[in-house]
């Protein structure tokens, strides 16, 4: 395969690419990009308890991370405390258990929230997560205006590709959409939202989908935002930001981000006459692909993250977590962490790469693929449009229609020997795995979470719980934005999951109901 100038026919430098830093953004959100400032060493990390979590972030900002990034067990995102019967068995198993402000305190001990950026994988419960770290800065006198981070917030791609979901669609749409009207009056340097694709390409879609099903999603958010949360388009977009995965074809993940670019600046501008520049700007965070890591031959994972991470370096990322190479077996060991960050420190501080601006800019065959996948998901986000918009496309099932249909041509492909996976369908030794040391979370983990509710709820004034959780379900009942009733919640120390449970009463439960 050959590209040539004819493959550009069409291409014009002005109105295709722009410089970096300009309109449309093709090569690039900064004039200078990497050359004025490194992207974001953002380690996703967190297990056990808030104690064993809180370690790990301080070791990795020892060993040169330059941002947090949090990971939260399963009952925590679900709305469920470490004591509840529907908890056993994934207390800290995925992620750090959080059921009280108490356990964010400890999280974040001796750590500066007014000089470090945090980001927060979580969705259904966000609103609540977000107000136990605003409580901690306040805490500790530091003005909401001086955080800087991110809350992930994303709902919809739940419903899409992941399943962390709690209420009905509408109502957890209310939820964004108030996070989002709360943060930008409040919490000015907050990224109020990061509009996953990530996940949808873990469950099995393509680049093309990838883009096409984030960026439609960003759309939704965008209209529920100055439909329902009064506010104009450059109010809150300069704030908005995207998460894409970066996958195995090193250059059609570099043309994936760059037509991502070039989209959503040119749907900000045509769709919603944004005005500001930074409305336009999409900025993202990047993770290497969990589902390209194998069990077979694990250290092949550290090869595939480094490329990966090139890939979303010369794509233009603005901060990333590089995976760690026993991810497929375990929480991530130490050691394991410690070479995945180095990963990003030698692409930044040895490989010359970020020396250049866009370096890779005007290839043939990236440009050509660049336009190819923009031409794709342009499609998608026609059909998604004419279905009603991202909300009504999942409920005919049309993204996950799609995307199962990629995963399977994906399986079908590897079990072919179509496409090769180097360990395990190709020059795999056969052996089966070889005898790994494993993180793994101690049961005295679990105990030490459960007396810690028991404690706090024995120690709490019983009636600001109760007050503070009463003033919630009139607020949640009445429509309005739920970010203050909600932050007197977690000052008064209530549970993730009692918090939960009012909203589940007024909201209902979302069962997946699928017609296609």
């Amino acid at each position: 395969m050959l590209f040539r100038p004819d493959d550009l026919r069409e291409f014009d430098y002005s109105h295709d690419l722009g410089d970096p830093g300009e309109y449309p953004f093709t090569r690039g959100i900064y004039p200078t990009m990497y050359t004025g400032r490194l992207w974001t060493m953002r380690q996703y990390a967190g297990y056990g308890t808030a104690e064993e979590s809180n370690r790990r972030y301080k070791y990795l900002l020892k060993q040169g991370q330059t941002g947090l990034s949090v990971a939260f067990d399963l009952p925590t995102q679900m709305g469920y405390d470490s004591d509840d019967p529907l908890a056993e068995g994934e207390v800290g198993k995925t992620g750090v258990a959080i059921d009280t402000l108490e356990d964010m305190e400890i999280l974040f001990d001796g750590i500066p929230l007014d000089k470090v950026s945090t980001s927060m994988t979580i969705n259904a419960t966000a609103a609540i997560l977000l107000a136990m770290y605003i409580m901690v800065a306040e805490k500790r006198n530091i003005a909401p205006e001086l955080l800087e981070g991110t809350v992930q917030n994303d709902i919809l791609k739940e419903y899409i590709a992941r399943g962390a979901y709690i209420y009905q669609p509408e109502a957890s749409m209310k939820i964004t959409v108030d996070i989002i009207a709360y943060c930008s009056k409040h919490l000015p340097k907050w990224n109020t939202i990061s509009v996953s694709g990530y996940h949808i390409r873990e469950a099995g879609a393509t680049a093309a989908q990838e883009v096409a099903f984030t960026l439609a999603n960003g759309l939704e958010y965008v209209k529920a935002v100055i439909a329902d949360g009064g506010l104009a388009v450059d109010e809150f977009a300069p704030r908005l930001s995207f998460f894409f995965n970066a996958h195995n074809n090193f250059f059609e993940e570099v043309a994936k981000f760059r037509a991502a670019r070039r989209i959503w600046a040119k749907l900000m501008r045509e769709k919603f006459n944004a005005e500001n520049p930074k409305s336009l700007m999409l900025r993202f965070h990047t993770q290497t692909a969990g589902s390209t890591l194998t069990a077979q031959e694990p250290s092949n994972n550290a090869i595939r993250v480094a490329f990966q991470a090139l890939a979303a370096v010369l794509g233009g990322t603005q901060s990333l977590h590089t995976n760690s190479f026993d991810e497929a077996l375990s929480l991530p060991t130490e050691e394991a962490v410690r070479l995945a960050l180095r990963t990003q420190q030698i692409i930044a501080y040895e490989s010359g790469v970020p020396k250049v601006i866009d370096p890779i800019g005007g290839s043939y065959y990236v440009e050509n693929l660049t336009n190819t996948i923009e031409a794709d998901a342009v499609k998608y986000l026609e059909k998604i449009e004419e279905l009603g918009g991202s909300v009504k496309a999942i409920a005919k099932g049309f993204f996950q229609q799609e995307i199962h249909k990629s995963a399977y041509e994906f399986q079908k492909g590897v079990e072919r020997d179509e496409i090769s996976v180097i360990g395990v369908n190709k020059f795999g030794e056969g052996g089966g795995m070889k005898r790994y040391s494993a993180l793994k979370v101690s049961p005295k983990v679990v105990r030490r979470q459960m007396s810690r509710i028991s404690r706090l709820k024995k120690k709490r004034k019983r009636h600001e719980v109760s007050e503070t959780l009463d003033n919630l379900k009139n607020v949640a009942i009445a429509g309005s934005n739920l970010m203050l009733p909600i932050l007197d919640c977690v000052g008064a120390y209530v549970t993730v999951g009692e918090i939960s449970r009012v909203l589940r009463d007024v909201y209902g439960v979302y069962k997946e109901r699928i017609d296609f």
